[in-house]
């Protein structure tokens, strides 16, 4: 469609987008120079792009390695529930083994509560999410990534929260993927809570996936936790880290998060995986925004990975 191709063209601009900016390190806490983890993109970083119809999601692996240089991806079940299949399955893992980009998971959403009160509700939200699981495997990813949503008092949800993740974990590991979760609103956004599910689930297939922006238990009442204290809380979990971010001065660092002292956390844990690039802002636009982002982690310490 012609608004595609002029997004394409105008907005991301494949010359442009391949030259990424090096800085050296800030910070006496790395080594001068030091790339010590590899950088993926969240296919959520272009919803808007996505769900306007200017990009289409099938070609995910393409956009993210030649408008951005950014060769692992992060997939959105959102942008394939419609119409999702083997054969869909089967043609992303085509397109990005034909581009040379790495699967690393699925964040999937719209399934269901893992620790609804009801135990038939959670077994049936476990089925629900087998479906993408499988399809990760297929894709070669090493994750799905859930939301631990309930209701109750505190100690009913992590009991809850800590049954379904077991069940789907168990699934998880019948075909070797992992199921992480997700700091994602309510009580899942408090750090202590959620290392507490954690601890009680206690399954080698369940684990974190520490957002740095999303610490937000109760948007009605601005009810937070603090985002240093709940990331150092969910990294000992970690299967997979995202990167949050919204704006930016001038000098190029995030607003709301001080990325030096939140990467610090996650290097200080031991995690060297992938961190995904999942920028959520308006006022720069979804573009700029992941440009912005990746530059921001290079800065600090992610690998170059453009091909």
């Amino acid at each position: 469609m012609n608004s595609r191709r002029h997004f394409v063209k105008s907005t991301l601009g494949l010359s442009a987008l391949a030259a990424t900016s090096q800085f050296k390190l800030l910070g006496a806490h790395h080594a001068k120079g030091e790339k010590w983890f590899d950088i993926s993109l969240a296919q959520w970083s272009l919803h808007r792009a996505f769900k306007g119809g200017d990009l289409d999601a099938m070609d995910f692996a393409k956009i993210s390695k030649h408008y951005f240089g950014v060769n692992a991806i992060e997939y959105v079940n959102q942008f394939y529930m419609d119409n999702f299949t083997p054969k869909v399955v089967r043609e992303l893992k085509k397109r990005s083994a034909d581009e040379g980009v790495r699967n690393v998971l699925i964040m999937c959403d719209r399934l269901g509560n893992l620790g609804d009160p009801s135990k038939a509700a959670r077994v049936k939200t476990v089925d629900n999410h087998e479906i993408w699981a499988d399809a990760a495997k297929e894709l070669g990813c090493h994750s799905i990534r859930v939301n631990a949503g309930s209701s109750g008092s505190y100690n009913e949800q992590m009991k809850l929260a800590a049954d379904g993740l077991s069940r789907l974990g168990d699934y998880g590991e019948s075909i070797g993927i992992n199921v992480i979760v997700e700091n994602h609103g309510g009580l899942s956004s408090n750090g202590a809570w959620l290392a507490s599910v954690m601890k009680k689930a206690n399954h080698p297939r369940v684990g974190t996936l520490p957002d740095f922006g999303n610490f937000i238990i109760d948007r009605k009442t601005g009810e937070s936790y603090d985002r240093y204290k709940g990331t150092a809380e969910l990294m000992p979990y970690a299967k997979g880290v995202s990167a949050k971010t919204h704006d930016f001065n001038d000098a190029g660092n995030e607003v709301n998060t001080d990325f030096e002292r939140m990467l610090k956390i996650v290097k200080d844990a031991g995690y060297r995986g992938y961190i995904g690039i999942e920028y959520e802002g308006r006022e720069t636009g979804e573009v700029e925004g992941i440009k912005l982002t990746k530059k921001l982690l290079q800065r600090l310490g992610g690998r170059p990975n453009e091909a």
